[in-house]
């Protein structure tokens, strides 16, 4: 099975928020037998704590839910096993990238990287930072993370018909 781990800080509002998007887009595309998804955080700050509300407000209002979901900190067995991991920011991919051998680091991408409106132009790839905002700042990382799935949805395609 193709695996795609989202990660963000925490795991209460990004990664999430990712995670729950990708696995409907991953199901109307037929894929959901294929491709395990889940979400963690490059700290353990959360550790067991639910989606953030302010992020759970915005799932719901997009129809998605993640009710068993607990925050955790990535660890080294799901750095291992991902097929993919899809970073939030820049530093998120940093860090990711220096607990992988050399050669598994390429497997860790920024999540933006995969909207074409802002990879070609290199425009700024990190996915906002809500935690210190307000609703409307849920609502531009969400527009973010919407915008970068249909890119990450045909590449995992592309890489399932590869096998």
């Amino acid at each position: 099975m193709f695996s795609i781990v989202t990660v963000c800080t925490g795991n209460i509002c990004r990664s999430p928020m990712a995670e729950a998007l990708l696995r409907s887009e991953l199901t109307d595309a037929g894929l959901a037998q294929r491709v395990r998804v889940s979400s963690a955080g490059v700290s353990d700050e959360e550790h067991g704590n639910p989606v953030d509300p302010r992020a759970r407000t915005v799932l719901n209002r997009n129809h998605l839910e993640l009710p068993e979901h607990q925050a955790h900190k990535i660890t080294d067995a799901e750095l291992a096993d991902a097929d993919v991991i899809l970073a939030m920011t820049r530093s998120h991919r940093d860090q990711l990238q220096r607990r992988l051998p050399t050669d598994d680091a390429r497997k860790v991408r920024l999540m933006r990287s995969f909207d074409p409106a802002v990879a070609e132009s290199q425009a700024d790839l990190d996915i906002a930072d809500p935690w210190y905002g307000g609703s409307d700042d849920f609502d531009t990382a969400w527009e973010q993370i919407t915008s970068a799935v249909p890119g990450v949805v045909s590449w995992v395609e592309d890489r399932i018909d590869a096998r």
